[in-house]
């Protein structure tokens, strides 16, 4: 699914995050150490290769919501944004966090001058945050973000399975 809104086009589909030449960056569902683990995090160091993993330990440890950046390495794009999501806590709202992981994404691509930026749903993998929840944010997020965009042209959402597709597919037509 593709829209257009304000000039930039936003993209959702299945796929590896790690197999996706078509975008400048890929947003890294890191952890706080930066190091290769599962899901987002492992599939992009193991494509990228030990020198993205010899970066980012200079960038180490980072806070829930922060964003750094790095080459890419051995993966078809030139830049890899690694950002810490909340780990889900039914007892607290980490609405904010979630968003600033978004929102501090966006602002590394623009000052970079990167043109398109693919990310995964933050947090719902491991960090266990609800997919609908996540997705509402995200949206919201990028939504209030696209008059503050120039460089970047094009933002692109690869979910896990076709589920969490027609998540982001029927929020999209609410949100945006």
């Amino acid at each position: 699914m593709q829209k257009k809104i304000k000039n930039i086009i936003l993209e959702f589909f299945v796929g590896d995050i790690s197999e996706q030449p078509g975008y400048a960056a890929v947003v890294n569902a890191a952890n706080a150490e930066l190091r290769p683990g599962g899901g987002v995090a492992g599939a992009i160091h193991q494509k990228a290769g030990p020198r993205l993993d010899k970066e980012c330990r200079k960038h180490a440890p980072i806070e829930t919501g922060e964003a750094v950046i790095t080459d890419a390495y051995d993966l078809p794009n030139e830049k890899v944004i690694h950002t810490l999501g909340p780990v889900y806590d039914e007892s607290r709202d980490q609405k904010k966090q979630l968003a600033q992981c978004y929102k501090n994404s966006l602002e590394l691509a623009e000052e970079n001058e990167i043109s398109s930026v693919l990310f995964p749903a933050i947090s719902t993998g491991a960090f266990n945050y609800p997919i609908q929840e996540a997705t509402e944010t995200a949206l919201k997020t990028i939504r209030s973000k696209l008059n503050e965009l120039s460089e970047v042209k094009e933002i692109g959402f690869i979910l896990h399975n076709q589920e969490d597709l027609e998540v982001y597919r029927e929020k999209a037509k609410e949100i945006l």
